[in-house]
């Protein structure tokens, strides 16, 4: 496991956990993870740490912590000779889909598919649309509104616990190896009733105050966003405006439960909210 620390990698922890399958966790240093999870030191942008982590490894779940490919010929390659199987959490703006998150996103998920499929070994690509999680970047708890653009940006967030559904079926079953399913919330919420959503499950109102996306580029640039990161996002969301990401039912028809709303989402996360 990479990522073992982080939402979707630690939800997937957590499935695999409860199906009693064991779990080795790569990280940098102390972390706190449970006690039967074993934790191997080793970093991904040193792929000469990684041998060690990777003894005796059947699969791995790969989530890639940086803004490009550098270094990931060798990381992968690194998975190639011990493991049998690579599981790599990708976007869903991979492949042209509907709302593509701009080259600063998509180019570094696409090189990542391109060399986990050619390492001749079993592979999934997970292709997700937009973490529910992401809206805990909001400053509801201190302010008890967001300002962001635009109100009416309507994405289908998908729930981490979905993804993670899907990916214990892909680390432990054969019925997703060479598929690249795109991976969507039940229906699209605009980013107005998303606080709203938050604002019922932690029993407050909450205040939505839309922005220019000028103003979102200062304040973004401001708080230290890479300017890649700033000039890809912004516009991707004004293309959403127009050409939404589709909605469809593969989480469903995976793991034989909906996905969750982000109405769920919501009342799962109220303590992160305050």
């Amino acid at each position: 496991m990479t990522g073992a620390t982080g939402r979707v990698g630690g939800a997937v922890v957590d499935r695999l956990r409860a199906a009693g399958v064991p779990v080795r966790a790569l990280v940098r240093g102390p972390a706190e993870l449970p006690p039967d999870v074993e934790a191997v030191r080793g970093d991904l942008a040193d792929p000469a740490s990684l041998d060690r982590a990777l003894e005796g490894v059947d699969a791995v779940f790969l989530v890639w912590p940086f803004l490009s490919a550098e270094g990931a010929t060798e990381v992968v390659g690194a998975i190639g000779r011990h493991a049998r199987r690579a599981v790599y959490l990708s976007s869903a703006g991979v492949g042209g889909g509907g709302g593509r998150p701009g080259e600063a996103i998509t180019g570094f998920h696409t090189e990542l598919e391109r060399l986990v499929e050619g390492s001749g070994r079993e592979w999934t690509a997970l292709r997700p649309t937009g973490f529910a999680a992401n809206t805990l970047g909001w400053a509801v708890r201190a302010t008890g509104r967001v300002r962001a653009p635009p109100a009416r940006l309507a994405r289908p967030l998908i729930h981490e616990a979905d993804i993670a559904a899907v990916a214990f079926e892909a680390l432990t079953s054969d019925a997703l190896v060479g598929a690249r399913p795109v991976l969507t919330g039940p229906e699209l919420v605009t980013q107005e009733r998303q606080l709203a959503l938050i604002g019922e499950a932690v029993g407050r109102p909450l205040r939505f105050e839309e922005v220019s996306m000028e103003e979102a580029v200062e304040r973004m640039t401001a708080a230290g966003y890479p300017a890649e990161l700033v000039r890809a996002v912004l516009p991707a969301q004004a293309r959403m405006l127009i050409d939404p990401e589709p909605v469809n039912g593969e989480v469903e028809r995976i793991t034989g439960c909906p996905a969750r709303s982000f109405g769920a989402w919501a009342v799962d996360h109220a303590a992160d909210f305050g």
